[in-house]
């Protein structure tokens, strides 16, 4: 099967997608008219509160949604075949992923720009409130983890594999980047630089960035520098003002991800590779069942509990415009879901040297290994080099991975200053836990002790953790819309189908865990995350159940 048939698909689907049933999404919020003001211009504090151009704050939200996982979920999750991963992509990712997203960013502007916990608090209870920050703080600590230990191993250098150098020109590129995006802050808030001729000069210092990158590899260290400098930055990140580092360092990275996007599309049109992967590898692959393994590996390219976060955590406070919620909320995930067909079709393409068994499970390697090499060959059709476009592709991975785990921090942060302020006043704990300060530092404590697992034992219960998040999401705007005397299947439906996906996996991670070579500490965190989930879900139930009866008389 030629794969150009799966792309050229996936972007009508999308296209579609978005004008018709985004478009009824945000008649039914009351996102389309701008005659309410935005939190962002209520409560502008010049920190957190920010009214951000459309295209600045989807390059923003884009980014830090993205990260990696569109990219690692597809290309673990090919064992099972191509047909079921390509549909629940897009299947996922319209009428799952983009309600999901686009469903917390309209609840959190009906709630003054507050996150998913606060939305429970209003239309739940204050102990559910209670119960979801810590589950998704627990879940915003796995995924600091993960994507920490990803970029670690990204950037690390090796003297003794030549192979490694590419880890270091991506490695001293991106330390780059961070420099230019602060220079990018700084001038857009002091010198207040035309947004146009500051994003055409960005994006000429990113390529003179992966020139130099490339050519001058300076910063060469080992997986455990790597790691402490990230836990450095991202302290730094949560911290500062947004319109600093945060805001700026997403914006440009979304150019990163558009141009190998880009590159990525027209090499497949130039090449239009066949599909050699299996197309369907059966019902159980080395020991683990489609159902519920396919739904919590492809997570980011389909749906993704952390998105919520990011979208009542950081978007929210920055939408200038309520008709821009439509493009950032819902566009943004279909965007993502185009990339991890993207993926999907690298790995279909490279399995054709036998490296990447679907029945066997073998595997080429890293999935940011796999996604270079599909990509650069892609983008030499065109006549861009092999080598210059694996660290091309190197970097903007482990550039998304940074801005997922930049964001991750900074609502770890946020969530831990909720934790404490429900506390009583004089409480000497929330005192000191409300400090934005000792707040991150926690949030990285917690983040460290799972950092020892390395990634590939986290992914599977951040999958786990990541998607029942969305399932408790779905719950909260289900109540929200309850609460305002309206309800709809466009979130009951993905709830139920999330938490009964969610559930299943929980309980198999946490047996897996117990056994002889299993990772104890993981099974312990399933048994807490499945515990408060449960509690949570009990507690929304009678709430709604109370609220549907009361609409129906």
């Amino acid at each position: 099967m030629n794969s150009l048939v799966l792309l050229i698909a996936g972007i009508v689907i999308f296209l579609v997608a978005y004008i018709c049933y985004g478009g009824y999404l945000a008649k039914k919020w009351g996102v389309t008219k701008n005659d309410i003001e935005t939190p962002a211009h209520r409560f502008q504090d010049n920190t957190d509160y920010v009214p951000t151009e459309a295209p600045v704050l989807f390059g923003h939200h884009f980014s830090s949604i993205a990260g990696a996982g569109p990219i690692t979920g597809p290309a673990l999750a090919a064992v099972f075949g191509w047909v079921p991963v390509y549909l629940w992509i897009v299947i996922g990712s319209v009428f799952f992923g983009g309600v999901h997203d686009f469903g917390a960013l309209a609840a959190s502007l009906d709630n003054d720009g507050k996150s998913v916990g606060e939305i429970i608090k209003t239309n739940v209870s204050k102990r559910a409130q209670t119960i979801f920050n810590c589950y998704a703080w627990i879940t915003l600590t796995l995924v600091v983890a993960a994507f920490t230990d990803m970029c670690a191993k990204a950037f690390a250098y090796n003297p003794a594999d030549a192979a490694s150098l590419v880890g270091a020109q991506a490695g001293t590129a991106s330390i780059l980047f961070i420099v230019l995006a602060v220079l990018f802050g700084f001038s857009r808030r002091f010198l207040h630089a035309n947004l146009t001729i500051s994003t055409i000069l960005g994006v000429i210092l990113i390529g003179a960035s992966i020139v130099i990158g490339y050519y001058c590899p300076v910063i060469k260290m080992n997986v455990v520098q790597w790691r402490i400098l990230l836990i450095i930055y991202i302290a730094a990140a949560s911290v500062l003002p947004v319109w600093l580092l945060l805001q700026p360092r997403d914006y440009l990275c979304s150019f990163l991800l558009y141009a190998m996007m880009a590159g990525a599309i027209l090499g497949v049109f130039i090449k239009h590779p066949t599909v050699q992967l299996t197309p369907f590898a059966g019902f159980n692959v080395n020991g683990n069942s489609l159902f519920p393994f396919l739904f919590v590996t492809v997570a980011c390219g389909a749906v993704s509990g952390f998105h919520s976060l990011i979208a009542s955590g950081t978007t929210s406070k920055q939408l200038d415009k309520r008709s821009n919620a439509k493009l950032v909320g819902y566009g943004s995930m279909l965007v993502e879901g185009l990339l991890a067909i993207v993926t999907l079709i690298v790995v279909c393409y490279l399995s054709k040297d036998g490296a990447t068994d679907a029945v066997t499970g073998a595997k080429l390697g890293a999935p940011s290994t796999v996604f270079a090499r599909g990509i650069s060959e892609f983008m030499n059709t065109f006549g861009i080099p092999l080598e210059g476009g694996r660290v091309f592709v190197i970097l903007a991975y482990s550039a998304f991975a940074l801005t997922s785990l930049d964001t991750a921090t900074r609502i770890g942060r946020y969530l831990m200053q909720e934790l404490a302020g429900e506390l009583p006043e004089g409480n000497p704990v929330r005192k000191v836990a409300s400090n934005m300060y000792i707040s991150t530092g926690l949030t990285i404590a917690v983040s460290v002790i799972f950092l020892v697992a390395g990634y590939q034992k986290i992914w599977p219960i951040f999958g786990s953790a990541n998607q029942l998040l969305a399932a408790l999401a779905l719950l909260a705007i289900t109540a929200w819309m309850y609460k305002k005397g309206t309800h709809s299947f466009s979130t009951i439906i993905p709830m139920i189908v999330m938490f009964a996906v969610t559930f299943t996996a929980l309980v198999l991670i946490i047996i897996k865990n117990f056994q002889p070579n299993g990772f104890i500490p993981l099974a312990v965190v399933g048994i807490v995350l499945f515990a408060l989930a449960v509690i949570q879900l009990v507690e929304a139930t009678v709430i709604i159940a109370k609220g549907y009866k009361h609409n129906a008389q």
